[in-house]
This record gives structure tokens, C-alpha cells and sequence, in this order.
């Protein structure tokens, strides 16, 4: 039974970075929704709040022709936990990737001050934002996924702001859904999964071996196959 995948891209990023998941998901059926999140990708131009990232996420739901399938990477990741606690009705299960850390004031503070020192480079730290994409993805067709949508330098002290707004262990407690966390094993932001997952009604978590923080990335096979196997078991069964 085929439906409808969303996809929520992360910090900096945008809705290219999904390239792969979407081949593999079309070929089998399935539309795949892809939106740019505000501040992102060809939403560049706007500012980012925790509001208008929900509402992207409400709206790529609500427009997608259903049973619907959500999956989120870091930044997507936490919004569509957040999201989901409010409407888990409207989705049939929630994949959140890379988001395995309370976003708590002192860290996203900590983020933003080294953001701030970063952006004070010339080029407002584009270069080093490309070596070190392109040094995590070794693969430059992979990579340049990442970077082909462009590259948000100018979001992150308002996403980082804003993320004080999620709370993870609260909004997965909610969510009376198949869950799956998925993180890599070289993620560092995977330090309360075991909290999370404890969190959930219905959680799985699984840990992708060798896999930076750009899971759907750094391992595609893996991320991709571990995905189609979460939006298979998490839809109704079809009738007899």
C-alpha cells in the first residue's frame, strides 16, 4: 500500500538533500513532499520561526494525499516530533533522525556563539560549511545534495533561538504512534536517545553503524532501506 512521504530537511540545509530518498520512494509509488523550511532553500529570504516551521510541516501534511508518513532530520527532526504531539492523527508514524539531544538553553546558546565567531569570516563561513559537508559525505554526489539547494548561513541564530521551544521527551510521550530515532553511531547529538525512546509509546531506535550526524547521508543505503521498512510496517493493513 503505497501513500504519501514527507520530508523534512535540517539546519542549514534544505529539501535537495533528500534527492536519494525521493528516487527510491517514487520508484515505489510512493509521493514524496519535500518543503523548505522557512529561512531555507527557496525560502531564503525569510526568517526562521518555530511557528513557521510548524506550519510548514502542517501544511505539507495537510496537502499530501494521505495515509502520510513523516520523517524529520535534526532541525526537521525535533519540529516534526513537536508537530506530531499536536496532530498524530493526520500521519501514520514518525521517523525523526539525528535529533537524539534536549535542544536545553545552554546548548543552543553555546551553538550560537560559535555560529555568531563562524559567521564573522569573510564569506560568513561558506567554505568551511562545504569542506566539512563534503569531509562527513565522502561521496561528492551525496554532498553536493546537501549544498545544491543552498546553504543557509544567515538561519541559524534564529532556528537556534527558537529550538528552546521543543520539548522532545514531553512531545514523544504524546505521540501514540509507531516512532522510530533513528541516529548514527558518530552522531553527537545522540546523547538522550535512550531518554527519548523511554519517552515514546511506540518507539524503536536504531543506530545506523558508522554513521555521522547526516545519517540519510552518510549511510543511504541503510538510512533508505531502514525508512521504507518503517512506512511499510507502519500502515494499516490493506482489505482482504
Amino acid at each position: 500500500m503505497t501513500g504519501s512521504v514527507v520530508l523534512v530537511h535540517g539546519l542549514r540545509t534544505s529539501s535537495s538533500m533528500w534527492r536519494h530518498q525521493r528516487e527510491v520512494l517514487e520508484a515505489l509509488g510512493h509521493t514524496v513532499v519535500t518543503p523548505d523550511l522557512p529561512g531555507h532553500g527557496s525560502r531564503m529570504d525569510e526568517r526562521f520561526t518555530l511557528a513557521g516551521g510548524v506550519a510548514t510541516i502542517e501544511k505539507a501534511v495537510t496537502d499530501a494525499p494521505g495515509p502520510v508518513f513523516l520523517v524529520g532530520f535534526s532541525l526537521g527532526g525535533y519540529l516534526a516530533a513537536h508537530w506530531a504531539a499536536e496532530r498524530p492523527r493526520d500521519i501514520t508514524g514518525l521517523l525523526a533522525a539525528s535529533c537524539g539531544t534536549q535542544p536545553t538553553r545552554a546548548i543552543l546558546d553555546a551553538w550560537r556563539f560559535g555560529a555568531g565567531a563562524i559567521h564573522l569570516l569573510p564569506d560568513r563561513g561558506l567554505g568551511l560549511n562545504n569542506a566539512l559537508v563534503r569531509a562527513v559525505i565522502r561521496d561528492p554526489a551525496y554532498a553536493n545534495d546537501v549544498i545544491a539547494g543552498g546553504v543557509a548561513l544567515e538561519v541559524m541564530q534564529d532556528a537556534l533561538r527558537e529550538l528552546r521551544g521543543i520539548r522532545m521527551e514531553a512531545a514523544l510521550s504524546r505521540i501514540d504512534l509507531p516512532v522510530w530515532l533513528v541516529n548514527g553511531t558518530l552522531d553527537h547529538i545522540r546523547l538522550q536517545e535512550r531518554r527519548f525512546l523511554a519517552a515514546t509509546r511506540r518507539g524503536t531506535l536504531v543506530r545506523i553503524p558508522g554513521a555521522t550526524h547526516m545519517v540519510s547521508l552518510a549511510r543511504p543505503a541503510e538510512f533508505t532501506s531502514l525508512l521504507t521498512d518503517a512506512i511499510n510496517a507502519s500502515r494499516p493493513a490493506a482489505p482482504a
